[in-house]
């Protein structure tokens, strides 16, 4: 069974163009979220899903250089983009992490795989459409399911919110979703990257705990926004697109 992270990427962010090619602490935000899914211990491979569009070439270079695999498709069609990547790659369990997440945290990522594969669900998250169901910081998103999980979604999902986000379809046919909490809620922070003001948080988030190596995580971020709440304004206004 072959546990894969696929990683979707590339330049033509509606809200922040270009955003995963953007430098934070002399590296690019892609090349900072894969060396923290590396961290992974049940991650076996990493895929950055890609567009064919050839802005999005310096993607593909950037994922090779961080040595990871990389997959090319449809921009728009993100459900096929995924399905395709997995195929070709014989996935068994996809994880599924945005690339606009460079806090993203692997022992968050592990907890939620370890209890997929112990448990008999059709997806397991820490994220999903469900506001109420959040207790993670918004940028520590993770998605598990199976391919065959995908496969269907991918053969049965015709509207068009379904092809852009992946697993609309999953969430709506299957009655075997499990939202995995966190004890405490932090569903309240804010740590992905979407506009200006979301960038200027992960750089104050980097400038205090990376120090060129990635040993910061959840529990270290939390402690910085214990002792300075006023992180949290600089993009508390910024609301998260909805899906449909």
């Amino acid at each position: 069974m072959k546990i894969a992270a696929i990683i979707q990427a590339r330049m033509g962010s509606t809200r922040l163009s270009g955003k995963v090619m953007k430098e934070i602490k002399g590296s690019t935000v892609l090349s900072h979220v894969i060396e923290r899914v590396k961290q992974s211990s049940l991650i076996e491979e990493i895929i950055i899903a890609t567009t064919g569009h050839e802005r999005d070439d310096v993607i593909e270079k950037e994922a090779i250089t961080c040595g990871v695999k990389v997959f090319r498709g449809s921009e728009e069609d993100v459900l096929s983009r995924y399905y395709l990547a997995a195929k070709e790659n014989n996935i068994d369990i996809i994880v599924r992490i945005t690339s606009d997440c460079p806090v993203i945290d692997p022992n968050v990522i592990d907890k939620i795989v370890k209890y997929y594969l112990h448990e008999n669900y059709a997806l397991v998250t820490n994220a999903g459409a469900e506001l109420s169901q959040r207790s993670f910081p918004r940028g520590l998103d993770t998605e598990v399911f199976s391919f065959d999980e995908l496969e269907v979604g991918f053969i049965n999902g015709q509207e068009k919110y379904h092809r852009e986000h992946v697993t609309p379809y999953i969430y709506e046919h299957s009655n075997k979703i499990h939202y995995y909490k966190n004890d405490i809620d932090y569903s309240k922070y804010r740590w992905t990257l979407d506009t200006e003001e979301d960038f200027v948080l992960i750089n104050e988030i980097y400038n205090r705990l990376y120090k060129g190596k990635h040993d910061f995580y959840l529990q270290d971020i939390l402690e910085i926004f214990k002792h300075e709440p006023k992180l949290s304004t600089i993009n508390a206004h910024i609301e998260q697109k909805k899906i449909k």
